[in-house]
């Protein structure tokens, strides 16, 4: 059974005023992003006094966000500060649909995932059997356990309303204007929110991997649903006008291409497929964490040609990118970043502009096969993470 509880304990009414909230995400944030900090190296990086940092400390502490502790060790003279941590068991609960599988996590604060489930699916799942399907693991993963959970969040390979989660397109799967968030919310009764999966992977990235601290980034990602990406532009991100930029995957790279589902030609996503070179070396769905390997191992010319023919394409991508939007640095995820690690040449061409090139760094994702659903946990914690002395959680009730 699950009960409804706000972290302020007020029953909705504001306990302190907007300076407070302020400075509580603002810490919140801090510690969550490094997992662990020193009260005075949050001090020293938030610039407050010790008297307001040991006040915010203290209420995020009644407000069961965070643990404080004595560290193992010390060094230096004068008694050690104390390390600040997220609590254990807050957590997130992450669904991404893919055309082979439905996969479910559970990540704590701090991008720590306490635990994956896999579920292979004959094609395509129709939305109700993912709704279906997710929620009997959600509810045998938070079963019995003392977890207080922030929401669930879903990952779609498709275009999605960032404010309701209603999915509008989703061409691999079929899906045309499903309430995805709305039925999963119904069933598992867990405050649900959903978007594009490739931005939630940039989401992680930037909060853990090679995005942290970049404030003009693309990121690609690669994976059996498509290419997808999304875009940092002055440290905003870029969405268009109703929230579907960052599509990547249909980035024209071949004039005589192949028809992609979205109904044109040459996209790239039709293009470089990470079906396509799975097959190439034998290698089932489930097993895509050895293609690197055996494409690296691999002899027959056919593989050689494959990967630089898709190498080729990914590049003239990458180098449009750059030319668009001016990025510090590239960020390839999925099988892209196989792609760029299994060549010692660069990816990145002298046909990119000269002064755009100049000051861009191409990089492999830090999270690998992790980075969606540390970045899907991400959405899920956001309403946490920008109020957390305001923000409703669910926690399991005593029987």
């Amino acid at each position: 059974m699950l009960e409804t509880r706000r972290t302020d304990g007020s029953g909705g009414g504001r306990t302190a005023n907007s300076l407070r909230h302020s400075n509580l995400a603002t810490i919140f944030g801090m510690v969550h992003r490094a997992g662990a900090l020193s009260r005075a190296e949050l001090t020293r990086r938030t610039g407050l006094n010790r008297s307001t940092m040991g006040e915010c400390l203290s209420d995020l502490a009644d407000l069961g966000l965070v643990v404080e502790a004595r560290p193992e060790t010390g060094s230096g003279r004068g008694r050690p500060s104390p390390i600040i941590r997220p609590y254990p068991g807050t957590v997130a609960v992450t669904v991404n649909p893919e055309v082979d599988a439905i996969r479910i996590g559970l990540v704590a604060m701090g991008g720590r995932i306490i635990e994956q489930v896999r579920l292979e699916t004959d094609g395509p799942a129709d939305a109700s059997e993912v709704v279906r399907r997710s929620a009997d693991v959600v509810d045998r993963m938070l079963d019995g356990q003392p977890y207080v959970v922030a929401g669930l969040a879903v990952a779609v390979p498709g275009q999605v309303r960032l404010s309701d989660g209603h999915v509008r397109d989703a061409p691999h799967f079929g899906w045309v204007e499903e309430p995805l968030a709305a039925d999963l919310e119904r069933v598992t009764g867990l405050p649900t929110s959903a978007a594009n999966a490739a931005l939630l992977g940039m989401y992680g990235e930037c909060a853990f991997g090679s995005g942290r601290g970049v404030d003009d980034l693309v990121y690609m990602i690669g994976g059996a649903s498509g290419i997808g990406g999304g875009v940092l532009s002055g440290g905003a991100l870029v969405t268009g006008s109703a929230g579907y930029a960052g599509e990547l995957g249909h980035l024209f790279v071949r004039s005589d291409g192949a028809k992609c589902p979205c109904g044109a030609h040459g996209c790239l996503e039709a293009e470089v497929t990470q079906p396509g070179l799975l097959d190439a070396v034998g290698l089932a769905p489930a097993q895509v964490e050895r293609l690197e390997a055996e494409l690296l191992r691999a002899e027959d010319p056919a593989v050689h040609e494959l990967v630089d023919h898709d190498r080729d394409l990914l590049a003239i991508a990458v180098r449009s990118v750059v030319n668009l939007f001016n990025p510090s640095v590239v960020v390839l995820g999925g099988f892209l970043s196989t792609l760029h690690r299994v060549r010692a040449a660069p990816l990145l061409s002298e046909q990119a502009i000269r002064a755009s090139r100049e000051c861009v760094e191409v990089r492999d994702a830090e999270l690998g096969a992790d980075q969606l659903t540390v970045g899907t946990a991400e959405l899920a914690f956001s309403s946490l993470l920008a109020d957390p002395a305001s923000a409703q959680l669910i926690s399991r009730a005593s029987a």
